[in-house]
């Protein structure tokens, strides 16, 4: 797909404009509105191909779980035991079937996982893509990192947890993560992908090790990756950061037919989850 369609829902899917002004542009973009049409269900998410790992996998259980400061979806092995905890925070549509299902990705890779839903005070993620963008732009970030240390603490003092956990987080997720790391020393290892980056003067209060992936066509959050490098070896820290030549932003949803890049996205959750073994283990 040409890259300015991308790029123009890439600015409407973080805020940048309306639906209709959106719609607007695109079919100026493709020349109909009938191209338009055509394009729109490549480039928004289709959450009927969600199910890589189904929710009745019998390797896996799975709850709705309540804990003071929010709710989520908990799910982990079957089997009986203590697993490293991780928490995986959503992109900026809230928690849906993709992270849900990303979620039991991690479970049978022998984590006890966490995906807190950070609209959960304000009613739940609704099914409207478009409204849950515009619940989530009025949490505060204050709000936006308690919830991610409450999620933490949360799943660290689950009983199938071995009392360490991390936090994996995809788009508004990611920059989450990267918040997270800077304000919570209990964070053990953070994974953010695409994430926006916190400010240099924070870099220093970051305890955790950090594993940064993005996408090379991804302008936007890839301005700030040369500050926040620096930052990190400026002070010290542990990090890997990987460019994914040729993709975009969001290239990890296998739900989002237009971005989403299958050898990146593979090669990134490989790396993922020998990350989180070797530091949460």
């Amino acid at each position: 797909m040409d890259q300015k369609f991308i790029t123009l829902f890439d600015r409407f899917t973080h805020g940048g404009m309306n639906r209709r002004t959106f719609m607007e542009k695109l079919t100026i973009l493709a020349g109909s509105t009938t191209a338009a049409n055509a394009l729109l269900p490549l480039l928004e998410n289709n959450y009927a191909r969600a199910d890589i790992l189904p929710e009745g996998d019998p390797r896996i259980v799975s709850q709705t779980l309540e804990y003071k400061g929010g709710a989520g979806y908990f799910v982990k092995s079957s089997a009986e035991g203590k697993y490293p905890g991780v928490i995986v925070i959503h992109e900026n549509r809230g928690l849906n079937p993709h992270i849900k299902d990303v979620a039991r990705r991690l479970a049978v890779e022998g984590f006890a996982v966490l995906a807190p839903d950070y609209l959960s005070g304000l009613g739940g993620t609704p099914e409207d893509a478009d409204k849950a963008r515009d619940m989530i732009s009025t949490l505060t970030p204050e709000s936006i990192t308690a919830s991610s240390s409450a999620a933490l603490a949360a799943v660290k003092a689950n009983p199938a947890c071995i009392g360490k956990a991390g936090a994996v987080g995809f788009c508004w997720g990611g920059g989450a993560v990267n918040s997270l790391a800077v304000a919570d020393p209990g964070l053990s290892a953070g994974v953010a992908y695409y994430g926006s980056q916190p400010a240099a003067a924070d870099v220093p209060k970051i305890t955790a090790p950090l594993l940064l992936h993005y996408g090379s066509l991804d302008e936007r959050i890839g301005a700030g990756i040369p500050a926040f490098e620096a930052a990190l070896k400026a002070n010290n820290k542990a990090y890997e950061l990987y460019m994914y030549e040729g993709a975009n932003h969001a290239f990890n949803n296998d739900t989002n037919a237009a971005r989403y890049n299958k050898d990146a996205a593979e090669l990134a959750w490989s790396r993922t989850v020998a990350f989180l073994k070797k530091h949460l283990s």
